[in-house]
């Protein structure tokens, strides 16, 4: 890490500001598998902390979150958790493809990252955003930018002024091949700056 902090701090000056006045970011992992790409289902379009509550509640309920366990809970017993319709279907699906061996999480770490993205952009309710998370938080793939991230997208504006994916994209570049840590750094400004926690 140090070797790519060196680098995006010499490369781009805002990110060496974002250190100055906040420190270095913390690097979040995730373990590998359903589970957590579950979790990542639940982070879709809502706060980090109503994820989290609603993963809290299923794990209470069901005790684990497998393929199996998921797939035995009702709807209704989801609804409970805090779970939504439309993603009640997603953990379902995913569930099934899981069970019938045609996501393979153990294959990930041998798979080039766009034979990733070809399977997990099958599943239902899996955009860019749900993958690119679980490349960076599960996989740990060191240069991967979520540019479909409202935090990410919000910061851009506010520290670059940039108003397109483009213009993002074209700032990003520079900090290849270290996006990953980047895009850390950016939600570390995010969070710090609104005095929000992780």
């Amino acid at each position: 890490m140090k070797i790519a902090l060196e680098y995006l701090t010499t490369k781009d000056k805002t990110l060496a500001k974002i250190i100055e006045n906040f420190g270095v970011p913390i690097i979040q992992k995730r373990e590998e598998g359903f589970a957590s790409l579950c979790h990542i289902i639940l982070e879709q379009q809502v706060s980090i902390a109503s994820a989290k509550a609603c993963y809290a509640k299923i794990v209470n309920v069901l005790e684990t979150i497998t393929p199996t366990s998921i797939l035995g809970a009702t709807d209704e017993i989801l609804r409970n958790c805090g779970v939504s319709r439309q993603k009640t279907i997603y953990l379902k699906h995913l569930a099934q493809k899981v069970m019938a061996n045609k996501i393979d999480f153990d294959s990930f770490a041998t798979k080039e990252e766009t034979a990733i993205r070809a399977e997990l952009i099958q599943l239902k309710g899996m955009g860019n955003w749900s993958i690119d998370v679980y490349l960076m938080f599960c996989l740990q793939l060191p240069d991967i930018i979520p540019f479909g991230d409202i935090a990410i997208k919000k910061t851009f504006k506010e520290l670059y002024d940039s108003q397109t994916l483009q213009e993002m994209e074209q700032i990003s570049n520079q900090w290849k091949p270290y996006r990953t840590l980047a895009s850390f750094i950016v939600w570390h400004h995010y969070l710090k700056s609104r005095n929000r926690n992780y």
